[in-house]
């Protein structure tokens, strides 16, 4: 046990106390944070006014096109021919024509302009033409646009959850969002730091340095604390990242909503107050977006999730890192591990595939055993717990997990014993399954 111990603190505080370590752990969430920044910057920075002349020989939208943030209406009077030929000398981005039958004849409108014009321009101009003939044409009907907006009903319904603890508010989107980032951290995790034990097994090997550790660890022993070592690196990095990330996206938010406009933020109070009452939250009160989305993770069992997060992050590596570990010790070098390594990514692989189908049906057949074998259960249990996931089902994965953990490496260190010190030979599945058969 005190070998294992040494064994884990030599590959932790290796690992921690290199540059690239300490570099990636700041700038791993910089990265974000700068990505997360220049988005929104992009965003508003690019919003600039455009100027829209309108010939209108109809008649029928003077008073229909309105200005706003991002484009500005001017209206003439001259003949189409005039309007071409002194387009290119205004500071007008674009010319909308609209022929006097354009009632009879939609298709017949034009769009003038020196270069292409956007695709959200366009769309824009093309919406309030076709509004106000909808308009005509109902008006006509005998039927008024009022009455067709009154006749639309939006319905968003709440979703509860009947259990012996009595009902209790759900979330589905809260779920399928908390559980898809859960899988997906798993699952590159497992790549990531599994990877890792795999080279440096394979580095100490080529270098020969393991022949002089191997003279005082038993080959178990040394295998074991590098898995172990290996996924304390990974767990500390991990927190790093979140409570780094989460200070820097908090004060990236905070910088960027004090620069809001406060016409903005005066048009998103108009148009709480312009919803009818009732239609919100219970009580007549208006819905507002950041109470629902508090409102939807508070309905999951956050302390659960966290918890088992933890154990399938940890279970989901120590299981296929104990896989890679025996791979890095059969081969010389990195090239040879090509041929070893789809046996071990297919099913992190199919597990991912899988997860986006138990999303759909997280209580399916499909859902159910793949959340209980230990090569897929990591993922796709994660999938499902938000969801809510019996006891007895997360008991039996997670036990099965252990056991598949331990299966994994008791396999991959009857390999690692006798690859470790195996050089010059060119290794084949058939030599492996002799490894392991060994006395």
């Amino acid at each position: 046990m005190r070998n294992i111990f040494l064994v884990i603190r030599r590959e932790y505080l290796v690992r921690v106390k290199k540059k690239s370590f300490l570099v990636m752990t700041v700038l791993g969430p910089l990265l974000f944070v700068a990505f997360y920044g220049t988005v929104f910057w992009a965003a508003a920075s690019s919003v600039d006014t455009k100027t829209v002349q309108v010939l209108d020989e109809s008649g029928l939208f003077r008073n229909k096109f309105k200005d706003s943030e991002t484009l500005k209406f001017v209206f003439t009077d001259k003949s189409i021919d005039s309007a071409k030929a002194a387009f290119p000398s205004s500071e007008a981005n674009a010319l909308v024509y609209i022929p006097a039958n354009v009632i009879k004849a939609p298709k017949s409108v034009r769009i003038y302009a020196a270069k292409n014009v956007s695709l959200d321009l366009k769309s824009d101009i093309e919406k309030v033409i076709e509004k106000e003939i909808e308009d005509i044409k109902l008006a006509e009907a005998g039927i008024t646009h009022k009455i067709l907006e009154d006749s639309r009903v939006n319905i968003n319904s709440e979703t509860i959850s009947l259990s012996e603890e009595g009902e209790k508010t759900s979330s589905s989107g809260a779920a399928t969002v908390i559980g898809g980032i859960c899988a997906f951290l798993i699952y590159m995790s497992v790549f990531i730091y599994g990877t890792q034990v795999m080279r440096g097994i394979t580095e100490e090997k080529t270098s020969r340095i393991v022949e002089v550790i191997i003279s005082s660890v038993k080959p178990f022993h040394l295998m074991l604390g590098k898995i172990i070592g290996v996924a304390l690196v990974g767990l500390t990095q991990f927190v790093l990242w979140i409570l780094l990330t989460t200070a820097l996206t908090s004060a990236t938010s905070a910088i960027i909503g004090s620069q809001l406009s406060k016409e903005s933020v005066q048009v998103a109070k108009e148009m709480n107050k312009a919803q009818v009452p009732g239609q919100g939250m219970p009580g007549g009160n208006v819905d507002n977006p950041v109470t629902e989305v508090l409102g939807a993770v508070a309905s999951l069992n956050i302390p659960l999730i966290i918890g088992c997060f933890l154990f399938y992050y940890l279970g989901g590596y120590l299981l296929y890192s104990a896989l890679f570990g025996a791979v890095g010790a059969a081969v010389d070098n990195d090239a040879d591990t090509q041929q070893f390594m789809l046996p071990i990514t297919l099913p992190i692989i199919f597990s991912f595939v899988f997860a986006q189908f138990v999303l759909r049906d997280p209580d399916g057949t499909l859902a159910f055993w793949t959340s209980i074998i230990p090569f897929t259960s990591p993922i796709i249990m994660m999938v499902r717990i938000p969801f809510g996931v019996p006891a007895w089902e997360i008991a039996l994965s997670m036990v099965l997990l252990i056991l598949g953990f331990m299966g994994t490496t008791w396999i991959a260190a009857r390999i690692y014993r006798v690859g470790i010190l195996m050089y010059g030979k060119k290794v084949s599945y058939k030599e492996l399954v002799k490894w392991i058969f060994y006395k």
